[in-house]
């Protein structure tokens, strides 16, 4: 009988795989639809609690009032609470243009919504810190972080010559690719530590040394041997970034930046052009990453260079308050995140290769 057929194994497990992925995509998406909903809701509500207000001169203790009769009303639905109703006044009051909303605010939990009120006054940061958020799919905690940590001026903040011989515009985004100073703290280096010291912290804590780096990064290798003329050299640290198309050199330095340092990296750019690149590959980039560096003296090393070369600093001491330090997320919350958020970039490829083709 036909209802006896079963397919073959490797089959079913290929058409059941399919359906799983397709499930999770649309269980995603639901919820996605649901938060983007719960958000412009919770805009809404606040926009007309600020109209009456205005209006009509209601005082505060209307919002308590009106919180009771919510919850009355709706027992089973939370988020209609005292305080919950002033974040809404609060969010309609920082967002007045709906379209904004929908196009960034909606696209973050309420509770990542929260935080860019509670500790951004500019609406240029929040929007930008809400499309990060959704870029690299952080988590409250992680939003947190890097509010604290100050992404939105560490990023873009390095010195580089990235104008002069990165065609545009590929050269504003290998620019924005490029913090100053990276933060680090998630180390513990003695005062006597050496480069390859620093060297082995980054790569035994890899996954949070690439969120700190950014969403693009793939890790090639440490200590990368490139044989040249017969002779052996070895880069840092070798990496490559899947949206620009290009590897990236990595040379740390414990001290000041100085000028000799600039030429080793052309060579290292050089070879790698030459030895690894393919024709699919875009000119590799190096970033030169030191203790401190005197702008000046950097600009002058880069000016007779034609590789694209960057120079940032680090900070390994944790400068957080203490308060802070206990509410940030450990180093596996941070390799799960990171993980997730490689994930979605995989996807983000596959979606753009298939395109491609």
């Amino acid at each position: 009988m036909a209802d006896s057929l079963f397919p073959e194994l490797t089959h079913y497990n290929t058409f059941l795989g399919a359906l799983k992925t397709r499930i999770r995509t649309a269980q995603i998406r639901a919820a996605l639809a649901v938060n983007q909903e719960l958000i412009l809701l919770y805009w809404h509500i606040g926009r007309e609690i600020l109209q009456r207000q205005k209006e009509e001169g209601w005082g505060t203790k209307v919002i308590d009032r009106l919180a009771n009769d919510l919850k009355r009303e709706f027992p089973d639905m939370t988020g209609f609470s005292s305080r919950n109703l002033k974040y809404m006044r609060t969010f309609a009051e920082a967002y007045p243009d709906e379209q904004v909303v929908q196009r960034y605010a909606a696209q973050v939990p309420w509770r990542h919504n929260q935080v860019l009120l509670e500790k951004l006054k500019s609406s240029e940061k929040r929007i930008w810190y809400a499309q990060k958020s959704i870029e690299n799919g952080w988590s409250r905690d992680v939003l947190v972080l890097q509010i604290e940590s100050d992404l939105y001026t560490r990023q873009g903040g390095a010195i580089t010559n990235f104008e002069r011989t990165i065609p545009s515009p590929q050269s504003d985004l290998a620019q924005q690719l490029i913090k100053d100073p990276y933060n680090f703290q998630f180390l513990t280096l003695s005062s006597d530590a050496q480069e390859r010291d620093l060297e082995r912290g980054l790569v035994e804590h890899i996954r949070t040394f690439l969120m700190e780096l950014g969403m693009g990064f793939a890790f090639v290798g440490s200590q990368y041997p490139l044989e040249v003329s017969g002779k052996e050299y070895r880069i840092d640290l070798l990496f490559y970034h899947v949206p620009l198309h290009r590897y990236i050199v990595i040379d740390l330095k414990m001290g000041e930046f100085e000028p000799q340092h600039s030429g080793q990296m052309s060579f290292y750019v050089a070879a790698v052009d030459n030895i690894l690149c393919t024709d699919r590959d875009d000119p590799t980039i190096g970033i030169i990453l030191c203790k401190s560096k005197d702008r000046t003296t950097v600009e002058y090393a880069l000016q007779g260079t034609h590789q694209p070369i960057g120079v940032s600093s680090y900070q390994i001491e944790s400068k957080l308050p203490q308060s802070l330090e206990e509410k940030l997320p450990t180093i596996e919350q941070l390799e799960l995140e990171i993980a997730i958020a490689t994930a979605e970039l995989s996807k983000q490829i596959q979606e753009r290769d298939s395109k491609d083709t």
